[in-house]
């Protein structure tokens, strides 16, 4: 199947999107809970959409953390990708983070 992140089966495309969830919520935890709980608040209220759907919209996880911590967000995002590191040669995984960096 073609999600977008170049031909995958559904089976590695939810693998995919659950490391990337995964990384998404460890960071933020480390950060705090008020601070998981700001991010996915923002989120559904911006975006109408939960962490996962980061996966097909790091668009939208960019913004919401650049509108919350400023500058302080890119050093989120690279956080991200430290915890996707060993994952990021990965179809769809390269390409979140990509679209994540830009």
């Amino acid at each position: 199947m073609d999600w977008g992140y170049g031909r995958m089966s559904s089976s590695d495309y939810n693998v995919r999107k659950a490391l990337v969830t995964l990384a998404i919520e460890t960071v933020l935890f480390k950060i705090g809970k008020p601070a998981h709980d700001e991010v996915i608040g923002r989120l559904g209220k911006e975006y109408k959409c939960y962490l996962p759907d980061c996966y097909e919209h790091p668009e939208y996880l960019k913004k919401t953390l650049q509108d919350l911590y400023g500058n302080c967000a890119t050093t989120i995002i690279e956080s991200i990708k430290k915890q996707l590191e060993e994952f990021e040669t990965q179809k769809g995984i390269d390409t979140f983070i990509a679209r994540i960096s830009v």
